[in-house]
């Protein structure tokens, strides 16, 4: 019998490999050649991907596999989707394409900073005269439309409050409290990521932290996040953080700093001290963790350059005050001032720093849009204070203006933070029509690409395998939808990017900023392409993608 143990071994070893060798299968799609970053943050590796329906089937060697559709990444890389973790993609509802970020890679957008689509007590109504009031009803109403990309949201702190309260400066009633956190479990219990608030504006400057605690204490059971754009960002950045921290302790939730951002020169410096408060607060257990755009300036209104008091009650109440002559004195008194008690980007940036880019008024976009609030101020014979109040009072809005506010030095190590991810604060429109006749900020058509080109390829601030984790599953991970997006993993939805990491370029700027990013080749959402040879296909595969405290 010894001399036969050689030969049974050899014989196992056979019928093992003969075992290994798998019948070919044969899947819908198989990805060849790609150059793999699955989201993890590990390094690349080479491989195809195949996928049936939604979902990803098989990774890897695919080679004696067959497809009753094949496309050649041409070693090209490929990763999951990418999620704009701040996005006002509400254009959705009328323009399904997306066509800012879809040219980008991204397949999810996230909405909810402060204001979210529902819920209403007025319904909003649609083009086809749909009613919509929940907060479900409105991303029900685009799936079934037809969107190309997937959409989210957190329930809006502001639009939850207005629903109670109006625009009033005061607290809730214990009653009128009551009936906010029920909104916000039902928004919850329809999807909800959580509670998103944005507290330089009114109203939401008027909500108290006790208040924003309690909305969380409503969102806590269903797995919600907080996630805010901060009291200040600026002079009192210090303090805001300590508040975001006192909330997600008190609320037992995890929170988000939306934009981190050190708002005027004299506040760059802070970046230590507010980056030791965020660690201090993640090593004693605490789920603390942030997102940004990547580019020296921000983009709000001209609400952002006023007090909040002078705004109470909306954007008829406030015009009405700038009308009188005691009121306007008294505001630009404020808006000259190094304000301590509200957020002033005004005074933070400078008139030369702030930058005219959204009229409703055709006739004074025409003349204004692209021009500075001093150039524009000198143009009309007047103070840049007095331009400010009279463009609010004649174009019926805020006004649309860019901020510039930040360092660049701290961007390149705010994109290293291992909680970083990323958002465009910005829409998702198409470069036509209408969309042309007034300016935006770059960040719409070119943040993503910005990262990836940039940061990433050109100044080597961090590796793309690196960024692409924060793009994606890190993203995913925050929202607790990690069990089925933000991975190239089998089992998981098919969203995927294909891009050349040579070529992706953001070209937006400020001066001209409606121009599409270049470099995404092909995405696919819910295993449906696109965008094909970085031209969208005219499918609509997007969804609703519902939060952890979903009830079907």
């Amino acid at each position: 019998m010894q001399h036969l143990k050689p030969y049974l071994l050899l014989c196992c070893a056979v019928l093992l490999l003969c075992n290994c060798q798998k019948a070919p299968q044969t899947y819908e799609l198989i990805i060849r050649n790609a150059h793999i970053y699955d989201g993890s943050g590990g390094a690349p590796f080479k491989g195809d991907i195949a996928i049936n329906a939604d979902t990803i089937a098989a990774i890897g060697n695919l080679k004696r596999d067959i497809g009753t559709q094949e496309l050649d990444a041409g070693g090209m890389a490929v990763s999951p989707g990418f999620i704009n973790m701040l996005s006002w993609a509400t254009n959705l509802m009328k323009d399904g394409r997306g066509m800012s970020d879809l040219k980008q890679g991204v397949t999810l957008e996230v909405m909810g900073e402060g204001s979210s689509l529902g819920p209403f007590r007025t319904p909003t109504i649609t083009e086809d005269s749909a009613q919509l009031y929940s907060f479900a009803d409105h991303f029900e109403y685009m799936e079934k439309r037809g969107i190309a990309l997937n959409v989210a949201s957190f329930v809006g702190a502001t639009t939850v409050r207005i629903q109670e309260i109006g625009y009033e400066d005061r607290p809730p009633t214990p009653e009128e409290l009551d009936r906010m956190r029920t909104l916000v479990r039902e928004a919850m219990e329809q999807g909800a990521m959580g509670v998103g608030s944005s507290l330089i504006y009114a109203p939401a400057f008027y909500a108290k932290t006790d208040e924003l605690i309690e909305l969380c204490k409503a969102a806590a059971p269903y797995g919600g996040r907080y996630i805010t754009h901060m009291r200040s960002e600026g002079n009192r950045i210090e303090e805001a953080v300590e508040e975001v921290i006192t909330i997600a302790k008190t609320a037992g939730v995890p929170a988000e700093i939306y934009h981190l951002k050190f708002a005027g020169r004299a506040n760059w410096s802070k970046i230590d001290a507010v980056l030791a408060q965020i660690e201090a607060a993640r090593a004693a257990g605490l789920d603390i963790t942030t997102d940004m755009y990547l580019y020296i300036a921000g983009s709000t209104g001209l609400d952002a350059a006023m007090p909040p008091w002078v705004q109470e009650g909306g954007y008829a109440a406030w015009a009405g005050r700038l009308r009188n002559p005691v009121v306007r004195k008294k505001v630009i008194e404020e808006m000259k001032t190094d304000a301590m008690d509200w957020e002033n980007l005004y005074h933070l940036a400078g008139a030369e720093q702030v930058l005219l880019v959204g009229f409703k008024n055709e006739e004074l976009g025409s003349q204004y849009t692209g021009k500075t609030l001093a150039e524009a101020a000198a143009m009309r014979n007047q103070t840049p204070e007095e331009a400010a109040i009279d463009f609010v009072i004649a174009d019926g809005s805020r006004v649309q203006v860019v901020y510039f506010l930040m360092s660049e030095e701290n961007v390149k190590r705010q994109i290293q933070l291992p909680y970083m991810s990323f958002g465009s604060d910005a829409g998702a429109p198409a470069a036509e029509g209408d969309v042309l006749k007034s300016s935006t900020h770059p960040r719409t058509y070119g943040n993503f690409a910005r990262l990836l080109g940039k940061y990433v390829r050109d100044e080597r601030v961090i590796s793309l395998a690196e960024a692409i984790h924060k793009l994606t599953f890190l993203s995913a991970k925050k929202l607790k939808i990690d069990s089925k997006r933000g991975l190239l993993k089998p089992g998981y939805y098919a969203d995927i990017v294909i891009f050349d990491p040579d070529a992706i370029q953001d070209h937006a700027t400020f001066e001209q900023p409606h121009q599409y990013a270049t470099g995404v080749l092909h995405v696919f959402v819910n295993g449906v392409q696109v965008l094909q040879n970085g031209e969208y296909t005219g499918a609509t595969p997007g969804r609703f993608v519902r939060g952890p405290g979903f009830k079907r």
